[in-house]
């Protein structure tokens, strides 16, 4: 099983991407979905995560408001929109998977890891 994150790409600061991630799992709708970033030479971190219904969502502080995250169940993907990209925005971005009731941010609770999609913002 694997999850498949595809979306990235080259965009200017102020522009926009939607990210997806497709997860073939039979019972999709009982994870919790993260997505995380790692830019060149830094730890990775949290970006956002959402609940099994797609109703709850959490975010890192700074980018709330610019991203949002979301789910389709029925197509077994989430999706991570970007908006007002900013260089510092650039990173790969990779999706993951958690046996969690509610939206968590720990990456050690995240389970299974999609492969990463490049997101470079240019200024």
């Amino acid at each position: 099983v694997q999850l498949q994150a595809s979306g990235g790409g080259l965009v200017q600061a102020g522009g926009s991407l939607r990210l997806s991630c497709a997860a073939p799992l039979r019972t999709f709708s009982s994870y919790v979905m993260g997505w995380f970033r790692q830019a060149p030479g830094k730890e990775r971190e949290f970006v956002a995560s959402i609940g099994k219904n797609g109703v709850s969502t959490l975010y890192q502080d700074s980018l709330e408001g610019r991203f949002t995250v979301s789910r389709d169940n029925a197509k077994t993907t989430v999706y991570l929109q970007m908006n007002s990209l900013k260089p510092e925005d650039t990173a790969t971005y990779y999706c993951a998977r958690a046996r969690r009731v509610a939206p968590v941010r720990e990456a050690g609770l995240f389970d299974l890891w999609g492969q990463g999609t490049l997101v470079t913002v240019s200024s």
